[in-house]
């Protein structure tokens, strides 16, 4: 099984972050791939969204491979998946998520450090944590399965006081687990990130956010990838609505062309 995971790999060590391509289906993802993006992975709010179910695991496992086995089946550029929690209660569970994803030609998966219960996200101890990953790892090694495994911690995206100490904490921990990259979504100030990638002997990626720094700053700052996240599907569907509506107002199609 080719799943280019040395080609991943090797594109989180660049001096320029890899800007990866946030897809939710086959067509999104063989945009990002004529437009010569390296690589894409998927936007699991993106996806359950289009496939009618909320973020935060919601999402049926089989209906989300089948997006997955299409995107595979349809480029040919490294394609990570962002697997939420890991759909599975267990380390055993979860390792068997991640060798089916290895087993359809996914190079690599986003795993997170939260978990959402009747509708709240709340972050998990880091400690418990760091010991789950470290089992993931483990029986992946067993297996002899070579999978690029980032680690999306979430001090930043829950807004906690002491988000930038709680991330550092958690650098320690996550980054002797065996684990290849450590993402913070919703980090968006150049001293905290310097302060990141200072910590940390793993790639660090950063999400799109409002006011986010230019790629050429967060380059400066150590960043290793820059993910786009769900907002460029929000975008589209926005420009959607929009062109519905003067499409209706003018009672023509001109607008579309």
């Amino acid at each position: 099984m080719n799943n280019k995971f040395e080609e991943f790999f090797a594109l989180h060590q660049q001096a320029e972050p890899l800007l990866i391509g946030n897809a939710w289906n086959v067509q999104s993802a063989k945009v990002f791939e004529q437009k010569s993006f390296k690589a894409i992975a998927t936007s699991s709010l993106s996806v359950a969204e289009t496939l009618g179910y909320e973020d935060g695991q919601d999402m049926n496992l089989e209906d989300y491979l089948f997006v997955v086995k299409r995107v595979a089946a349809s480029v040919s550029i490294p394609f990570s998946v962002d697997l939420e929690g890991g759909y599975g209660d267990t380390p055993e569970q979860i390792a068997g998520n991640i060798i089916r994803l290895y087993n359809l030609g996914v190079s690599g998966i986003n795993i997170e450090d939260s978990v959402v219960a009747n509708g709240q996200r709340s972050i998990e101890n880091a400690g418990i944590f760091a010991e789950k990953l470290r089992r993931i790892c483990q029986l992946l090694d067993a297996e002899s399965i070579k999978i690029f495994i980032n680690v999306r911690s979430d001090s930043f995206l829950l807004g906690l006081p002491n988000a930038l100490e709680d991330a550092l904490t958690r650098i320690n921990l996550y980054q002797n687990t065996g684990v290849h990259g450590l993402f913070f979504p919703c980090v968006s100030q150049i001293p905290d990130m310097q302060k990141l990638t200072q910590s940390s002997k793993l790639p660090i990626n950063v999400m799109c956010v409002p006011g986010l720094p230019n790629f050429k700053e967060l380059q400066d700052a150590g960043i290793k990838r820059i993910s786009i996240g769900p907002f460029l599907n929000k975008a589209i569907y926005q420009k959607m609505g929009t062109t519905i509506d003067q499409m209706v107002e003018e009672g023509s199609f001109d607008s579309l062309f």
